[in-house]
């Protein structure tokens, strides 16, 4: 390895590292604030759905079951208590009849809503804190930040007709 390379790796690590610490500060923060929004409480996990489901409306169970890396059980308690809430709605899915496809209702936005201006109001009081020339600086990083995770294969919706990519315990289970 090159010093060059080492130096970029180390870099990277470095970066890796103190979004990692961030990312473990605003868990924190967001269930510490969990009270200032309003009725009924929704776990982190079920939040993880409602995010899902509200980037790409209509998703399919088996879709989000492979972005969440679950077990569909798993997925679908998950769901069923969301249902229940009024959150999210099951819709046929119109090219066939054995899936499903998730949407986020009226209420359900709305929540998500109250919770995205909560958020976004301890952010902006964190950030308040900054000198303008750092926080300009994290908006672009951000920006790249943000793109790059978006580009990320787990990430990534498989689409209904193109298969998934076989995993480690699929090949494990077929050997």
């Amino acid at each position: 390895m090159t010093e060059r390379t080492r130096s970029t790796h180390e870099s990277v690590r470095a970066a890796a590292r103190q979004a990692g610490g961030v990312v473990e500060l605003l868990d924190v923060m967001w269930e510490q604030a969990r009270n200032d929004i309003p009725a009924p409480y929704i776990p982190a996990s079920q939040l993880r759905v409602m995010y899902l489901v509200d980037r790409e409306n209509g998703i399919r169970m088996r879709a989000l079951t492979r972005l969440l890396g679950a077990a569909p059980p798993s997925v679908c308690r998950l769901v069923d208590r969301l249902q229940a809430l009024g959150f999210i709605e099951r819709r046929p899915c119109p090219d066939s009849r054995r899936e499903v496809t998730l949407c986020v209702t009226g209420a359900g936005r709305t929540h998500l809503a109250r919770i995205r201006e909560r958020r976004e109001q301890l952010l902006v009081q964190a950030l308040d804190a900054m000198p303008a020339h750092e926080r300009d600086a994290l908006a672009e990083g951000l920006t790249g930040f943000r793109q790059a995770l978006v580009e990320q294969p787990m990430l990534r919706l498989v689409h209904p007709d193109t298969a998934p990519a076989p995993t480690a315990r699929d090949t494990a289970q077929s050997a």
